[in-house]
């Protein structure tokens, strides 16, 4: 152990090795913040919501961040409620009050917004409300956009309703937010800046009956990393992302890599037809398609991100590095302190836990940690494929969304470049610190 701590110190002489720690930890500590502040659950929620769970989050929009590379901003999502604002209520009969809310905003952008609905929540036992809502320019012109009776739940998507469309001539996102001079035929429209309101004019016709709602006006930027085709924030994904992408290659690495190594010790100190055993084993497995097979599990058995990972342990452990650790084994199990072990009578399972492994872990240890990425890209391979665990947010399913929806050929490169390059990150730091761990205790590459 003290030889082990000795090297690990090496290890600080190598900046590439202590830059690889910092990624690691960085990592390490975005996957503990994402297990912290989303639950397991609440994440798969998120991410298999409909579109009632991201109903105030804009399609397809680009990373908020963005905007500070442009000289004209992006308009933002912003979302107007009615219990912000004030309400009158006054009784016009034995069994009807109207309420009445103005609900106030300033529009600052210079482009118009992508998308706008008004969302109702409604309380009533036998009759609907009648909702009345009037749209109100900077210069006071007043303009109904909506008149009638309302469900619990109901949505008014403004931007597609056609009779306003053919009122305003051009579409509603458009319409009401251009300046009216700008509107006539052929001449590009020019947003109208300033401050806005919504009058939402309410009867019910029940005692206890009420309305309340929300404006939701959409923007093309959302967030740190921008929203998809479902308008599901990416950063859920990418966040969650992050522990099963270490926990899967974890795993598949611990149950394939130190499996391999005791196996490989137990053939080489039995030999005999244990050894032999072990390695036409190995070698039939060499032979078996590794791909074919997890896509045939997928597709006829499950894409449950824990059988897929039984199946790539149990295909994993019996690899060429097993003939690679018998080479080794080999060597250590004629030295003379392994005789000398035999001599006061060790057992055959403590000379291999005691004497013969140890004497290898150092070997172990840089091709433990550079087969780290090679299973985190192997989970995202799976998941590019179709092949992953349906109900998990990872940074493969991201990108298996972003062909479908086209995204790079309708130009939202952020929706491939955020999965793909924390892939990139992870791969690289874990490759990194390998290759430093393999200088330290690789006995050949010593002092280069």
């Amino acid at each position: 152990m003290s030889s082990l701590g000795k090297a690990l110190t090496t290890v600080r002489r190598y900046p590439s090795a202590v830059i690889a720690l910092i990624i690691i930890l960085g990592l390490i500590g975005v996957a503990v913040y994402a297990v912290v502040s989303i639950p397991l659950s609440e994440a798969i929620y998120l991410w298999r919501g409909t579109d009632q769970v991201w109903s105030d989050t804009p399609r397809n929009a680009q990373p908020a961040w963005t905007n500070v590379f442009r000289s004209k901003k992006l308009p933002e999502t912003f979302v107007v409620r009615m219990g912000d604002s004030e309400k009158t209520t006054e009784q016009l009969g034995e069994a009807m009050w109207r309420e009445t809310s103005v609900l106030t905003f300033d529009y600052k952008y210079s482009l118009f917004p992508t998308e706008m609905n008004f969302f109702f929540d409604v309380t009533f036992e036998t009759r609907e409300p009648q909702v009345t809502i009037t749209w109100i320019t900077p210069d006071g012109e007043e303009r109904r956009l909506f008149r009638g009776n309302v469900r619990p739940g109901q949505r008014f998507a403004i931007s597609q309703d056609d009779k306003l469309t053919r009122n305003l001539g051009t579409l509603p996102d458009v319409g009401l937010f251009a300046v009216p001079e700008t509107l006539a035929e052929g001449a590009e429209p020019e947003v109208w800046k300033g401050g806005y309101a919504l009058r939402v004019e309410a009867i019910t016709f029940e005692e206890g009956s009420s309305v309340d709602g929300r404006l939701v006006v959409y923007g093309d930027v959302y967030g740190a990393a921008g929203t998809d085709h479902l308008r599901r924030d990416l950063m859920v994904g990418l966040l969650w992302g992050t522990p099963i992408a270490l926990m899967f290659g974890l795993l598949a690495t611990i149950g394939t890599t130190v499996l391999g190594f005791i196996i490989a010790a137990f053939g080489t100190w039995y030999g005999g037809w244990i050894d032999a055993l072990i390695q036409r084993i190995t070698e039939v497995n060499l032979m078996l398609p590794f791909l074919p097979i997890l896509i045939m599990v997928g597709t006829f058995y499950s894409r449950s991100i824990w059988v897929m990972l039984a199946v790539i342990i149990a295909l994993s452990i019996f690899t060429a590095a097993i003939k690679t650790y018998r080479a080794m084994f080999l060597q250590v199990k004629m030295s003379p302190y392994i005789e000398a072990a035999r001599a006061y009578g060790a057992s055959n399972t403590r000379i291999i836990f005691r004497y013969l492994i140890p004497k290898i872990i150092p070997v172990l240890i840089p091709n433990f940690v550079t087969g780290i990425p090679t299973f985190v890209f192997l989970e995202a391979s799976l998941s590019v494929l179709g092949l992953g665990d349906p109900t998990l947010p990872t940074w493969g399913k991201i990108l298996t969304n972003a062909y479908q929806g086209g995204a790079l050929y309708r130009g939202y490169y952020y929706w491939v470049l955020e999965p793909a390059i924390l892939l990139m990150i992870t791969g690289l730091s874990f490759s990194m610190l390998g290759f430093a761990l393999d200088r330290v205790f690789n006995p050949r590459l010593r002092g280069m």
